[in-house]
């Protein structure tokens, strides 16, 4: 049975861990707020630039542009994964790597196994996960999420392109955690290359003119294309970074909580040890009075 010193020093030591969650959800909290309005104001930007792209593609031949041609037979894949750089922000970046696990083992299990499935790992968690694992990381970005910059985003998605040019890759899969709500991300993988356009047929049977480009379509296409690409990448990790806010926010509270509780335990029972202490101190000092009663 634990003594009393034990116990103290387990409340002792419980308080000062509340202390600290307490503080990392405060944090968090205020974190949140400004990492949650950056991903939101970039979806419009990155769904305007999807749309605009998504138009012209019905009206110039998409070939001028071998980002916007698939191919049918995919050899080699390359899965871009965004993770954090720090823990203690739940299941957040669990889920996200087994569901990394999962494409790269399952879907593309056969090249896999052949060797041509590439990882390139932006944030920490995901990067030690995977090379201690022996997967073949192409390229790491850990530590991007202590100060986000826009120049990593456009690194990721001119590598990405330069693979896919050069028949490297011919399929590039984003995998991120979305900024849903504060109690819950939402796991998503999204095909980066090829380029599939968002064609909104509403808008297309509206409009029927005829449009002169300038310079030329595919000019506009040679512009177009890099923007979008640098934009996606960078909505998915401002949304990560929203997303792994909130998930350490609501982490940091869970566990406040529970030291709160585990300390209502502890001082019941230390509570309950001190009277049994004193009981017995009382019981022998009776005994000890009795004694000398009887001499």
């Amino acid at each position: 049975m634990a003594t009393l010193k034990d116990i103290r020093t387990r409340i002792s030591s419980i308080k000062s861990t509340q202390q600290v969650t307490k503080a990392m959800k405060m944090v968090s909290a205020a974190k949140l707020r400004r990492a949650q309005d950056s991903a939101i104001q970039a979806r419009p930007y990155a769904a305007k630039l999807k749309e605009m792209l998504g138009s012209l593609s019905t009206r110039v031949d998409t070939s001028l542009n071998p980002l916007l041609s698939g191919r049918d037979d995919v050899k080699n894949v390359l899965v871009v994964l965004i993770t954090s750089d720090r823990g203690l922000c739940g299941a957040f970046n669990a889920n996200i790597i087994k569901l990394a696990q999962k494409i790269v083992t399952e879907d593309y299990g056969g090249l896999y196994r052949d060797g041509r499935v590439e990882i390139v790992c932006a944030g920490a968690k995901g990067y030690d996960y995977f090379r201690k694992r022996g997967y073949t990381i192409s390229k790491g970005y850990p530590g991007i999420f202590q100060n986000l910059d826009f120049s990593v985003a456009r690194e990721i998605a001119e590598y990405a392109s330069e693979k896919y040019l050069n028949g490297e890759a011919d399929r590039v899969v984003v995998v991120y955690n979305e900024f849903k709500s504060v109690l819950a991300p939402r796991l998503m993988h999204e095909v980066l290359l090829p380029i599939s356009p968002e064609v909104d047929e509403e808008s297309q049977k509206g409009s029927s003119s005829d449009y002169i480009y300038e310079p030329s379509p595919a000019s506009i296409i040679d512009v177009l294309v890099p923007k979008h690409l640098n934009t996606q990448i960078w909505r998915m990790m401002l949304e990560s970074n929203a997303a792994e806010h909130a998930a350490r926010m609501t982490a940091m509270d869970s566990a406040t909580e529970n030291a709160k509780e585990l300390l209502r335990l502890l001082n019941i029972s230390y509570n309950r040890a001190r009277q049994a202490a004193i009981t017995t101190e009382l019981s022998e000092i009776v005994a000890g009075a009795d004694a000398l009663q009887g001499e």
